[in-house]
């Protein structure tokens, strides 16, 4: 049955899908199916749009309530490979649209459901790219939270996939969906702070220790590890709690550059007005206050290089005040004024002066789900607040930071940072986090500071200019069976 359509309009979009077929777009396994893609094409706001949630655990009951009910889409299917922690999900979505949605523990079983149309993602980081590029081989349109990818080789891989089966695929940087920062980011790109010379990305949110775990921990038996694990090596679990500590471990998350450090990321790039990568990459940093079994860095500085202009960008997972007013923000520096967003909705421009002279807010996460499913049904990524492309900028930002801290050396930090040399701004920025450090008390004589290579980097190519080492970190190496593709 094809609801909504008499049978002269299915014929009409057959034919259509058939042109669309002849011209090079096909569905991988036929899995969209002459149902689903007619809806695609035909994008009539009439026609119910049916999603699948991936991983309910935290994110993703946002995603639920950003599709179940509204904007006549219907939430049809759950996916966890824990089932444990489906209750939520489940519960909610039936209160909301009167009928328990099917639950699935395999994703890959998604890709075959003909009735499916568009697949949204919230897993861990190291499954982001691959299930984006399954689903959108599977004829799917896909929301997949940030980062977008565990590597910067990965980001590229979806983009090329969204564009070769010419599917809509949106980043969950919800702010680039609410207006106050929308106009904020206007402000900055049509000159009103002067010339931006430089944009600061601020992640000062308190991480506490994850623990020790004493050895291999169990892993729940509602749980399936092989396929949590995915892409990533399949290794025993031995920190102490498996569901969100990944974010600190390099297998599978990218420390808080890519938790919550990557909407930060975003905004920063998106006000200087790049769609490329930097020139070069520089970070130092470390894991201090405290022994634990994370791995990634809890205070770290990067400095990106685009030449014109530069951004930069400071972790601190220990107290810390604020700058200027924002503690998780944003600050652009101009030649006439300087803005500053405190969040994710609100911008308030200083002239030269320090006096406030605009302000801008409002939003909501729905915004960024409205957005989506508007640009799905006009069948247009350009409607698209945060293109797949756009996420893979951002995030690849947040791996070549990463990279240059795990290539650093660990030295005992004691005054000027060689890389930093005529960088006046950035060298402020390591002098404050020193002192940041000071301050929480940490010995920073006995301490070890990771101080990482200042690397070239070629924005055309993607890749770090004669440098193997570190060219081997643009991507990783995935389990048979879960790779994904060096080329779309």
């Amino acid at each position: 049955m094809i609801p909504f359509m008499d049978r002269r309009e299915f014929v009409k979009d057959s034919t259509v899908l058939a042109a669309l077929a002849a011209a090079g777009l096909n569905f991988k396994n036929e899995s969209q199916g002459a149902e689903s893609a007619a809806r695609a094409v035909r994008g009539d706001v009439n026609d119910q749009l049916r999603v699948a949630v991936v991983g309910v655990r935290g994110r993703g009951m946002s995603h639920v309530g950003g599709f179940a009910g509204k904007n006549n889409c219907q939430v049809t299917t759950i996916c966890d490979c824990d089932e444990s922690v489906i209750g939520g999900a489940m519960k909610s979505i039936e209160k909301t649209q009167g009928k328990a949605p099917k639950y699935e523990k395999d994703f890959r079983k998604l890709l075959d459901d003909k009735s499916i149309d568009i697949v949204s993602i919230a897993t861990p980081n190291h499954w982001h790219a691959l299930m984006a590029i399954w689903a959108i081989q599977a004829g799917k349109d896909v929301y997949v939270e940030k980062p977008v990818s565990h590597n910067v080789s990965e980001g590229r891989r979806i983009v090329e996939a969204a564009r070769k089966y010419d599917k809509i695929c949106q980043t969950g940087t919800q702010s680039r969906s609410n207006p106050g920062m929308r106009q904020s980011m206007q402000y900055v790109l049509d000159g009103k702070i002067g010339k931006t010379t430089l944009s600061r990305g601020l992640c000062y949110k308190s991480r506490p220790s994850i623990g020790q775990a004493k050895g291999e921990q169990a892993i729940p038996k509602t749980l399936d590890f092989d396929l949590w694990c995915g892409p990533a090596k399949l290794t025993p679990l031995t920190r102490q709690r498996l569901h969100y500590d990944w974010h600190w471990t390099w297998e599978y998350g990218n420390g808080d550059l890519g938790n919550q450090g990557i909407h930060e990321m975003d905004k920063a790039r998106w006000g200087l007005g790049k769609m490329e990568l930097p020139k070069s990459v520089f970070s130092l940093g470390g894991r201090f206050g405290y022994v634990d079994d994370g791995e990634t860095a809890n205070t770290q500085v990067c400095v990106f290089d685009y030449g014109d202009s530069s951004l930069i960008f400071e972790v601190r997972g220990l107290p810390s005040k604020d700058l200027l007013g924002s503690k998780v923000g944003n600050i652009f520096y101009g030649t006439e004024g300087y803005l500053v967003c405190p969040n994710y909705s609100t911008g308030i421009a200083f002239n030269k002066d320090n006096k406030e002279v605009a302000r801008f807010s409002g939003g909501s996460d729905q915004l960024h789900f409205d957005n989506f499913i508007k640009a799905v049904r006009a069948r247009k990524r350009e409607i698209l607040n945060a293109d797949i492309l756009e996420g893979h900028l951002s995030s690849a930002l947040c791996h070549l930071g990463n990279i240059s801290y795990r290539l650093g050396k660990e030295v005992t930090l004691n005054g000027q940072v060689q890389e930093l040399q005529g960088d006046t701004e950035g060298q402020e920025a390591v002098t404050r986090m020193v002192e940041h450090l000071k301050g929480n008390k940490v010995d920073l004589a006995g301490a070890k500071v990771r101080v990482g290579p200042k690397l070239a980097f070629d924005p055309k190519k993607e890749k770090f200019l004669a440098n193997a080492e570190a060219d081997k970190m643009l991507t990783r190496e995935y389990r048979k069976g879960f790779e994904v593709p060096e080329k779309i």
